[in-house]
């Protein structure tokens, strides 16, 4: 075979490759969401004048043909594979594993980020809080990266100087460490969130800092399939599966939750969930803008509004049976000048309960 012969061959094997991958990818329909990543994917762009003139088409085609390639999933697993574990990168998509864990690079710190953070929780104090006759805490929870990055040699946000910042701008509240109660085995390998199996000393601490009473012991239920966290999907690396469990006992079965968003109510744990995408959202149904927690065996009146990120839906349950009513908001999907019209403040103890990866991201507040 000539030289000529062979690079014709070469060139039609290459064309056919090509346009058998730009066939698949037109007549193939276009997913909704991605699963592994849980995210949206991209849409076909509505095309027109004014669009193709303005630049915008072209640049939503180019992240709609990036979302919808044929094969994605199998492409960004064997790119995963190969930077990590062939070309020994220290990270892949933003994801590194040091001691069995996964975890997301959180760095710089973002000053105005926290500043953020401290005027919206003085926004609400000045406007709700102030005069509502209850008293008002602050806890800080550490993402992973607190108990891996230093270690690992990954770079890290300043954990000290952002808790330290965030508690002079707010010294309207009193601060409760429970950082003490925490280590990395705590949380999942595969996820961002603690395991609420290991938070009954971290609820303890919470409690005691809030005045409050815990006694109940619980029994730990596993569920039946494995849990495969957010990074295992952001990371596309073959990461295992691990066991999840939660917390019951009697007094779930009498407690009421109030879902405002569905205008419905919701168990405690919401088991359908773990067969969703992420299995995560059985406690308390997940992120949700305002959740009104009853609890009819309680009868001393005390009630808490808690503002928190996805962290606080497994440890509230472990709150529940010291308070009579338990009110949980999520300003990163109600504003906060419309709480006035879903939450009642008047006697309430109030508890700011954030993560440090949303405290350093905290433009989603509203």
């Amino acid at each position: 075979m000539t030289a000529k012969i062979k690079n014709a061959v070469v060139a039609t094997l290459c064309g056919l490759w090509i346009f058998g991958f730009a066939l698949w990818g037109l007549f193939e329909p276009d997913a909704d969401i991605s699963l592994s990543e849980r995210r949206k994917l991209a849409q076909m762009p509505d095309f027109s004048a004014e669009t193709l003139l303005s630049g915008s088409f072209m640049s939503d085609f180019e992240k709609y043909s990036t979302d919808q390639f044929p094969l994605r999933e199998s492409f960004r697993r064997l790119k995963s594979v190969n930077e990590y574990y062939l070309f020994n990168r220290l990270d892949t998509n933003n994801i590194y594993l040091y001691k069995g864990y996964a975890s997301q690079l959180e760095y710089p710190l973002k000053e105005s980020s926290v500043e953020n953070a401290a005027k919206r929780f003085s926004y609400i104090y000045e406007t709700y809080l102030k005069d509502s006759g209850g008293k008002v805490y602050l806890s800080v929870i550490p993402d992973k990266n607190y108990f891996l990055a230093e270690d690992g040699g990954y770079p890290h946000i300043d954990f000290d100087e952002m808790i330290s910042s965030l508690r002079e701008k707010t010294d309207f509240a009193e601060y409760i460490d429970i950082i003490p109660t925490l280590d990395i085995s705590d949380y999942y390998r595969t996820d961002t969130h603690w395991r609420q199996e290991k938070l009954e000393d971290t609820a303890k601490v919470l409690a005691d800092g809030l005045g409050a009473e815990l006694s109940l012991e619980y029994e730990q239920k596993k569920l039946d399939e494995p849990f495969y966290g957010v990074y295992s999907g952001q990371s596309a690396l073959p990461l295992a599966g691990e066991d999840m469990y939660y917390l019951d006992n009697g007094l779930f079965d009498s407690v009421k939750v109030y879902n405002l968003e569905a205008q419905d109510y919701t168990p405690v744990y919401d088991l359908e969930r773990a067969s969703g995408y992420d299995p995560y959202e059985i406690y308390l149904s997940g992120p949700r803008s305002v959740m009104i927690i009853e609890n009819p065996g309680q009868d001393n009146g005390n009630e808490l509004v808690i503002f928190r990120d996805s962290f606080g839906s497994s440890i509230a349950p472990l709150l529940i049976e010291a308070y009579s009513k338990i009110t949980l908001v999520d300003i990163r999907y109600l504003a906060s000048p419309m709480l006035k019209n879903f939450v009642d403040f008047e006697n309430a103890d109030t508890l700011f309960l954030y993560s440090t990866l949303v405290l350093n991201n905290s433009e989603t507040f509203k």
